[in-house]
């Protein structure tokens, strides 16, 4: 016969103010097999851990019933606690009387009544528990970095520093993002090239870092310690172990076409580097408008080049590795303000609107222009340049409902920026609040405003071109009034989205993502670079919007997450994941279909049935991918998949208890 005990926590006032704790546990000790009953103000810190180890031993208990927050929060501290007794650690359950009743409830005998009918429910379970054991999954350790950005990077590093090999995959031709695209860093206004490029080459020249560029993550399989990662790198034309990057190649190339990397403002040659810092610092050719490619013609390059580096026959190739952990860094986009806000003009109508990221462009002495600020439309330095932040973000009408955390530091900068290159201009900034929660940033927000920058508090509903000059209207919601300003340049602070990569990339990887599309963390507050899916995490942007100084200890923080899983040998899997019964599957493939971890797999299986061996398919469960969903189990007709933990048996055992 089973021996409860049962814990009622408090949680300081959390659950106490609106349960009457003491009541609670004079009802759990009138339940079936309940030996033992008590509460604690906090059951969670040590002194209530303590408690429950006293009582196992005092009163011989052999399974745990704790009422407090949720399981996502403390279960397996608790678990964790139950392996220092001789009780299996699974033959506990969590009854949530905090998310699912205090918070819930402001009367306090309904918050009651709610509290008992929910230990009575986990008591009931409980006493058909049966102890559940893990087994062990080598780990192979050599980690994937999937971007590489300012994250990606630093992530690479600091594995790489801890001596486990890093394999980084980056779809641009170079390292580096988009904080190399930057101008300056806030609030310091250090170089952002200065930070971003030595960082670059240390990852380049790492003996533990293999660096694929132009490549992309096309398949993943198997489980945490033992991913199998199908990678396709794209031609790139040129024969990397023969080019010397002397750029003779570049500089004859008579195509010229327009720079991502200037955002549109610059031009670069068919074969190219990024930038001139780029790493590998070597050249790709742009096959799409490569005339050789595609028209047979030209060749210049391959005529010129002084290593015969030249491959326009190069195809791409594809290879499958194991790794022990995946971290995604694949960074973000900006939104697309064109098609969303016509109002602005549009990029065609006003080619004197420009973006941040654009901006950064101008402003910078490698950019486009030598770090000149000239207008697009015709090379002029703009003597007025209004900024409009939140364009995008904080707007769920036509944008994003979220805060694109960095944009009002952005523009702080931006207005700084213009105003140090052009001492005689004027400069406007739109704006719906300020926000400024980093070190320092406050004050440097401050400080563009003594340079001279004037604020004004509202949208602006149009921007249309008069006279050559760009008209932006308006309101000044703190005088409460309209405004019209005039201005030779206009800078839109977009908003940060999802990176095009990441729905593809969630799907394969078993990543959700949540409302506003971005890669969800496991707990936001107890797990944030870890996902659902063991073995993958997150860092930077992919996540959500943030800035560099967020976004690098991110990076390291999961770095260490992967280092800690390295330094096993060996990884403890879940118990608790669902198992099929091959006298009840009749391999329909509803459980492949629906498991989000494609955990589930059809197979073949020969068995005797009524003394004739029959061969037939049936489904098969592997214990490193399954994560205990539960979704198996719900889509399967025959009622052959069960969840360890969550039988069929164990959930009707608490419905009747409920019902009682």
């Amino acid at each position: 016969m089973s021996r409860i005990g049962v814990f009622i926590c408090h949680c300081g006032s959390n659950i106490g103010a609106t349960v009457d704790v003491p009541k609670v546990v004079e009802a759990a000790r009138t339940l079936p097999h309940v030996v033992y009953a008590d509460d604690n103000k906090y059951t969670c810190s040590d002194p209530g851990q303590q408690s429950i180890r006293d009582a196992i031993e005092e009163h011989d208990l052999d399974r745990i019933v704790i009422a407090s927050c949720s399981p996502r929060m403390h279960e397996l501290t608790f678990r964790k606690m139950l392996h220092q007794t001789r009780i299996n650690p699974y033959l506990l359950e969590i009854a949530n009387i905090r998310e699912q009743c205090s918070w819930v409830h402001k009367d306090i005998e309904a918050g009651t009544a709610k509290a008992i009918d929910l230990v009575r429910m986990a008591a009931a379970k409980i006493d058909r528990d049966t102890p559940l054991y893990t087994t062990t999954i080598p780990v192979n350790k050599r980690a994937l970095v999937i971007g590489g950005g300012i994250a990606g990077m630093q992530a690479a590093l600091d594995i790489a520093d801890a001596g486990y090999p890093v394999t980084l995959v980056e779809k641009e031709p170079s390292l580096g993002g988009k904080m190399v695209m930057l101008d300056k860093t806030f609030p310091t206004m250090d170089c952002s090239a200065c930070i971003c490029t030595p960082k670059m080459a240390e990852v380049g020249t790492h003996p533990r870092i293999e660096v694929r560029t132009c490549a992309e993550v096309e398949k993943v399989a198997g489980y945490v310690g033992n991913f199998e990662v199908t990678i396709r790198e794209a031609p790139k034309h040129v024969d990397y172990e023969l080019c010397t990057g002397c750029g003779l190649c570049e500089s004859k190339c008579p195509t010229k076409i327009t720079s991502e990397f200037d955002q549109g403002l610059g031009k670069r040659k068919a074969i190219y580097k990024p930038f001139a810092q780029a790493v590998p610092s070597k050249p790709t050719i742009d096959a799409a408008h490569c005339r050789k490619i595609n028209e047979g013609k030209c060749g210049v390059c391959e005529k010129l080049c002084p290593t015969g580096a030249i491959r326009f026959d190069d195809e791409e190739k594809r290879s499958t590795e194991t790794y022990g952990a995946i971290i995604v860094a694949i960074g973000y986009q900006l939104i697309d303000w064109a098609d969303l806000y016509g109002e602005y003009g549009g990029r065609v109508a006003s080619p004197n609107v420009i973006t941040g990221l654009q901006f950064e462009r101008l402003v910078n002495a490698s950019g486009p222009t030598e770090g000149h600020i000239q207008r697009p439309s015709d090379g002029t330095e703009p003597k007025s340049v209004v900024i409009v932040k939140c364009v995008g973000s904080r707007d769920p009408h036509k944008g994003k409902a979220y805060c694109s955390r960095a944009c009002c530091m952005y523009g702080a900068k931006h207005a700084h920026q213009y105003l140090d290159k052009v001492p005689d201009g004027r400069c406007y900034v739109f704006y719906m609040d300020v926000r400024t929660p980093g070190k320092g940033y406050d004050e440097f927000y401050m400080n563009t405003q003594r340079d001279g920058a004037v604020y004004l508090r509202g949208r602006v509903s149009k921007i249309y071109e008069q006279g050559g000059k760009l008209v932006c209207l308006g309101e000044d919601t703190l005088a409460g009034a309209t405004v019209q300003v005039e201005a030779d340049l206009v800078v839109l602070e977009t908003a940060m989205v999802p990176a095009d990569d990441a729905d593809r990339l969630g799907s394969m990887l078993g990543v959700t993502r949540d409302k506003d599309l971005w890669l969800s963390e496991a707990h936001p507050k107890l797990r944030p670079v870890e996902t659902n899916s063991g073995g993958v995490y997150l860092a930077g942007t992919c996540q959500g919007p943030k800035d560099i100084p967020d976004t690098v200890a991110q990076a390291s923080a999961a770095a260490m997450k992967v280092c800690i899983l390295f330094s096993k040998d060996e990884l403890e899997s879940n118990a608790m994941i669902a198992g099929s019964d091959v006298g009840l599957c009749n391999g329909c493939g509803a459980c492949v279909a629906i498991c989000p971890y494609q955990a589930v797999t059809l197979e073949e299986v020969t068995r005797r049935e009524n003394s004739v061996m029959v061969t037939r398919t049936v489904s098969n469960v592997n214990p490193g991918l399954c994560q205990g969903c539960g979704a198996c189990t719900v889509a399967c007709k025959p009622g052959a998949m069960d969840l360890k933990g969550f039988s069929d048996e164990q959930i009707m055992r608490e419905v009747e208890a409920l019902c009682l």
